[in-house]
Formats: structure tokens, C-alpha cells, sequence
């Protein structure tokens, strides 16, 4: 009677592809120990790309530009306790008295809430081109 005998081969050297995917696979799931090579190699990626990133990647994260609000208004009260008001012109379109003053209350009272114009004056330049509004108004 013969006897087959079964030898087992020795294992072959893994391929080195396998090799490197093992090396992916582990940092992919962060299987390296603290202290390890791989562990500081993982460490040192995040780096690069938490610093580099912003450079090369478009994130579309700017701030809002904030347009300050047209009118440049600047506000003063007397002892009296009357309300002055300084309206820069470009915030007001030219027109007659009635659409002028509807125009500075509309200004005016999200400043300081309900108001009544009492008198406005206009304020010129040298030349005679108007550069804002002077309104005195109280508060209702």
C-alpha cells in the first residue's frame, strides 16, 4: 500500500500590492498604536492638509461683505431735548418739500423711532451743491 504524503509549501512572501493595502487599510480604520511610525505619519497628513487646505481648496467660506447702510446720519440733542439730525445728501433724492421730508423721516425713524420733523435745512458747499440735510424733529 502506498501512502500519499501531503506536503504543505511554505508560505509565500505576501505580494507587496497586498502589502500596501494592509498599510492603507490601517489608516484608514487608525489601527496604529501612539508612539508607532505609522501613527506619526497619519498625524503629520492631517497636518499638511489642515494647513495646506485652505490654500489650495476653495471653500467658498469668505465673510459677508457688510455694506453699511447708505445714509450717513449723525445724531445730536440739544438741552432742550429737540433731535438733530445729520443727513448725508446722497440718501435723499432730490424732488419737491413734501417727497424731501417723507424721504428723511423714513431715515430717520428706524434711528429713533417715531419722530415728527419740525424744520429741515439744507447744508451747501462753496459752490452751492448740496451735501446734506440739518433736521431738527422731536419725538412723538
Amino acid at each position: 500500500m502506498q501512502r500519499a504524503e501531503l506536503t504543505t509549501a511554505a508560505p509565500s512572501a505576501p505580494l507587496p500590492m497586498n502589502a500596501i493595502w494592509r498599510t492603507i487599510r490601517g489608516y484608514i480604520l487608525w489601527q496604529y498604536e501612539r508612539g508607532t511610525l505609522h501613527y506619526d505619519i497619519m498625524v503629520t497628513l492631517i497636518i499638511i492638509f489642515v494647513l495646506f487646505s485652505p490654500r489650495l481648496i476653495n471653500f467658498n467660506d469668505k465673510p459677508i461683505a457688510r455694506i453699511p447702510h447708505p445714509t450717513d446720519v449723525v445724531v445730536s440733542a440739544d438741552a432742550e431735548g429737540h433731535l438733530f439730525y445729520q443727513v448725508a445728501a446722497s440718501a435723499v433724492s432730490p424732488g419737491d418739500e413734501q417727497s424731501v421730508r417723507e424721504q428723511l423721516l423714513r431715515i430717520i425713524e428706524p434711528i429713533s423711532g417715531a419722530v415728527s420733523i419740525v424744520s429741515y435745512e439744507t447744508v451747501s458747499d462753496g459752490k452751492g451743491k448740496v451735501q446734506g440735510y440739518k433736521v431738527l424733529a422731536t419725538r412723538d
